[in-house]
């Protein structure tokens, strides 16, 4: 791509998906030490780790709000604050309660980023790449979890207390991220349909795409004139707008029941109940975490090439395949040879090569410009709903359910999920926002 500015934004704005990855996993090093500071009961212990993941769901569902009223630029300097405070404040924390609520904030960063981000770098992106840059957020994503675990490891080894330093060392790209999107744009579409800046956003949309923004510009323009026609304001649970709305809510519920949290919480839990040591579950760890990084980048080389639509399918089908062999293990006891581990991995492989990084690519692009961030919210809404879920229950189910019949209902759920793709999912390959809006809502 030859906009090197674009590409300079588009990883400025993913650096949120760096942080919202570091700042869930990071915990998981600290989380025993914090335990035993604390003196926590197993229900305070419980709420400790969680209560980030009660500040996700309401981060997501609140970050249409800022998003929409402040623009998206001013959003993610908030959520820049957000993560910078909360790394300070929980390294810093010697009062539990204080502790809970620096994490619950982090939580609410994330749950933002997860709505803002990806609806910049959508608003921003060339239509032909806006794939493979929208995706970068999936990628940072995965490498802030592979940096916490690294650093994890490092700061664990060297310091005491190392628990407050695995926390605080988050300020860093925090204060970096708040430093650099002051100085991105804001996005185009916004200033037209929110705010009405028009010759601003001309010439942002002409450093976009020099041969062809006054099109672009036509297009956005359009489709704000049919709007202000209109003269109401939109709502998102409209009958035209319920195809992209059943679209996003299942690819969110498809993908969290594919078991991928599970996986990902428990992946050291996982492994023992095969009958590896904690060292042996350990390294098997770290191992999904390298395939999830590096199949993440190999699918963001190939989302823009064959489309969306062929990455699912053939994800689908490798999921499948992969979690019902795991089930299989379990039923007929052959943990041998690593069995489950390596299906494990081929199930991650799959996994990021396909759901993982096309769901903030396809969320983001569904729905049109006057409701893309209420959109954005409710796909990421349900994401983190159901992934809270199915961590909550997971332990239960394969205590009670046995491994075999918790990964064959995994199995199964994305048996479903191939039918999905192939019957009712749209390709958004190379078609501009407006294209998409004109195809998937009833006008």
């Amino acid at each position: 791509m030859k906009n090197k500015k674009v590409i300079t934004w588009s990883l400025t704005v993913a650096m949120g998906g760096f942080l919202f990855g570091f700042d869930t996993a990071v915990i998981s090093g600290a989380e025993r030490s914090i335990q035993q500071y604390w003196q926590l009961n197993a229900f305070e212990h419980g709420l400790t780790i969680s209560i980030a993941l009660i500040g996700t769901i309401i981060g997501a569902l609140t970050g249409s709000i800022p998003s929409d009223a402040l623009g998206r630029k001013k959003t993610l300097l908030l959520i820049a604050v957000l993560y910078l405070l909360s790394s300070i404040g929980t390294a810093m924390s010697t009062n539990w309660y204080i502790f809970l609520f620096f994490r619950f904030a982090g939580g609410i960063g994330v749950g933002a980023s997860s709505v803002t981000a990806p609806v910049y770098i959508s608003e921003i992106a060339p239509a032909g790449k806006r794939g493979s840059l929208v995706a970068l957020f999936q990628f940072n994503v995965v490498f802030g979890i592979l940096v916490s675990y690294l650093s994890n490891y490092i700061i664990g080894s060297v310091a005491e207390a190392s628990w407050r330093l695995m926390l605080g060392v988050q300020a860093i790209p925090s204060l970096i991220f708040l430093v650099l999107v002051r100085l991105v744009p804001e996005t185009p579409r916004w200033l037209i349909l929110k705010q009405g800046r028009f010759e601003e956003a001309k010439a942002i949309l002409k450093i976009i795409n020099p041969e062809e923004y006054e099109k672009d510009y036509a297009t956005i323009i359009s489709g704000h004139e049919k709007d202000a026609e209109r003269h109401v304001k939109e709502s998102l649970f409209q009958r035209k707008y319920r195809f992209p709305v059943m679209l996003a809510v299942l690819f969110a519920v498809f993908n969290q029941v594919s078991g991928i949290n599970a996986i990902i919480y428990y992946a050291p839990r996982i492994f023992e109940m095969t009958g590896l040591g904690a060292k042996a579950s350990l390294l098997s760890t770290a191992g999904i975490g390298l395939v999830n990084f590096s199949f993440t980048l190999l699918a963001i080389n190939f989302i823009d090439k064959v489309g969306r639509k062929t990455l699912m399918l053939i994800g689908s089908v490798g999921l499948i395949v992969s979690l019902g062999l795991v089930a299989r293990a379990f039923f007929i006891e052959d943990f041998g040879s690593y069995t489950v581990v390596v299906c494990l991995l081929v199930y991650i492989a799959f996994f990021a090569f396909s759901q993982g990084a096309v769901i903030w690519v396809f969320i983001s692009e569904i729905f049109p410009n006057q409701i893309r961030a209420k959109g954005q919210t409710l796909g990421s809404v349900t994401h983190w709903v159901m992934a809270a879920a199915i961590a909550f229950i997971f332990p239960a189910l394969a205590e009670k359910l046995g491994g075999g019949i918790t990964f064959l209902f995994f199995s199964i759920m994305m048996l479903l999920q191939l039918l999905f793709v192939w019957k009712m999912m749209p390709e958004t390959k190379g078609q501009s926002l407006e294209q998409i809006e004109t195809a998937l809502v009833m006008h």
